[in-house]
């Protein structure tokens, strides 16, 4: 195979830079949010669709498992047939699917837009930041960084509020009615302002067989994950673990013969990389872990309401809006891994201080509590973005951001099932020990991300 391109690529001159970053953002953002949005109307759903609350759960969930089967196989077809084209594909696929929500009916037709709605977004999410990568130049790569961070720390919360602020005047099909004009816009940007692949692999071709594989593999990794959350008896349980290690293995085994493999073992190779993706997946495990955890500690354990937790865990993810563009600028002064290390423990730090607030915490002190989490992950997120996408040859940039993207979704719904594992378990003392653990995962990640500093940094984060 041979490598053909402009290998002198060095991002997209201004403003066309501007209006690329904005068409990224508006897919991204589209994508996340609507991991969440649905969740504030699921109970109004229930009733107007006359199905359980039980039922009603399928609605989020089949969103959120068509992009974790599809997510590394985007990636990979991105790397074939082009990065612009995957997102342009999946901001289409996206856009219709918001219309197929808007206009269903019943659980099925609903369920089933969800999930082409699901691989709308996980093609989006699988190349963005390798688009990012392209857009910025190489010595400013932080900065397009720290943007997607910000777009992807205001968009998680952003769903519910956004959710309220629409059924206050309108009925639930709205929450994806929205999508479509935003959608339309986002692809006109793109088609204009995102650039092409600069580097390509000749003779390279996607199998299909390795993506049925993946999905088959991924599928059953989550669903074993939030079985038990989700009360499914465990003999179905067991028989999925059982499943999985026999799909898993054999798939594990074929793609370690592959050239370029749709799981990216080539890539976990490079030290640098790897250290980057189990760092990045101890963080997302300690984030959604205290997510999850902090509502019922704040309403139990100290009388808070909902209204008013909601308003109190918006600190978090505020301070990050902040901090994570900051965050991106450093990294090209500072070496990412030390960056990553200090954020990491700082977030380690204000988890301690949560885990053991005073009996009668008043507002202010948990808020500044949570900036300090939030500071931390800001300060964390970044550079490690940055030190991951730039540690892969520029041809498997797709599959680095895939990996990126997985890692993140693998954290965040292990985090989420550690949390009810932990409920079931412990009973009231369950979010005080999610929030140690919390701590604890926190730094972990913070000593690996230490580590980096003994290895070589890529070239495009290289201090000159």
């Amino acid at each position: 195979m041979k490598i053909v391109g402009n290998t002198e690529w060095n991002g997209l001159p201004m403003p066309a830079r501007l209006w690329a970053i904005l068409a990224v953002s508006f897919g991204v953002s589209l994508s996340v949010i609507d991991g969440t949005i649905a969740n504030v109307a699921l109970p109004t759903m229930a009733r107007m669709l006359d199905i359980s609350s039980a039922n009603s759960i399928w609605i989020v969930n089949a969103y959120q498992l068509a992009i974790v089967i599809s997510l590394l196989s985007f990636s990979a077809l991105g790397d074939t047939i082009g990065y612009r084209k995957i997102y342009l594909g999946g901001l289409i696929v996206f856009t219709v699917a918001s219309l197929g929500c808007t206009l269903s009916n019943s659980l099925p037709t609903l369920v089933t837009a969800r999930i082409c709605q699901g691989f709308g977004a996980a093609a989006i999410t699988s190349v963005n930041t390798t688009l990012i990568r392209f857009i910025y130049p190489k010595n400013q790569l932080g900065r397009g960084m720290g943007i997607n961070a910000t777009v992807v720390a205001v968009s998680s919360v952003a769903g519910p509020t956004i959710a309220s602020g629409i059924l206050s005047f309108a009925t639930w099909p709205w929450l994806f009615a929205i999508n479509i004009p935003i959608g339309i816009v986002a692809f006109s940007l793109s088609k204009r302002f995102l650039p092409p692949n600069p580097i390509r692999v000749r003779g390279r071709k996607f199998d299909w067989r390795d993506g049925a594989m993946n999905a088959l593999t991924f599928g059953l990794l989550i669903l074993c994950i939030e079985g038990y959350s989700h009360n499914i008896d465990l003999k179905y349980i067991f028989i999925g673990i059982a499943l999985l290690i026999v799909i898993g293995t054999y798939f594990v085994r074929t793609q370690l013969r592959k050239e370029f493999p749709i799981l990216p073992f080539d890539l976990l190779k490079i030290p640098i990389f790897s250290v980057s993706v189990v760092t990045s997946i101890c963080s997302f495990v300690a984030q959604m872990l205290a997510m999850v955890a902090l509502p019922f500690y704040l309403q139990q354990a100290f009388g808070y309401t909902q209204v008013h937790t909601g308003l109190l865990m918006t600190a978090w993810p505020a301070i990050i809006m902040i901090v994570a563009p900051i965050a991106g600028r450093l990294v090209e002064r500072v070496h990412a891994g030390a960056l990553g290390g200090v954020g990491l423990l700082i977030m380690m730090t204000g988890l301690l201080l949560l885990a053991f607030m005073p009996g009668a915490p008043s507002a202010i002190s948990i808020v500044w509590r949570l900036v300090v989490c939030g500071i931390g992950f800001g300060l964390f997120q970044s550079p490690n973005n940055s030190i991951l996408i730039a540690s892969a040859p520029q041809q498997r940039s797709g599959s680095a951001s895939g990996m990126l993207a997985t890692a993140r979704l693998l954290g965040q719904t292990t985090g989420a099932a550690l949390v009810a594992l932990l409920f079931h378990t412990t009973s009231e003392q369950g979010s005080h020990i999610a929030l140690l653990l919390a701590a604890g995962l926190a730094g972990v990640g913070s000593l690996i991300s230490f580590s980096r500093l003994s290895l070589p940094l890529p070239k495009e984060l290289a201090k000159k």
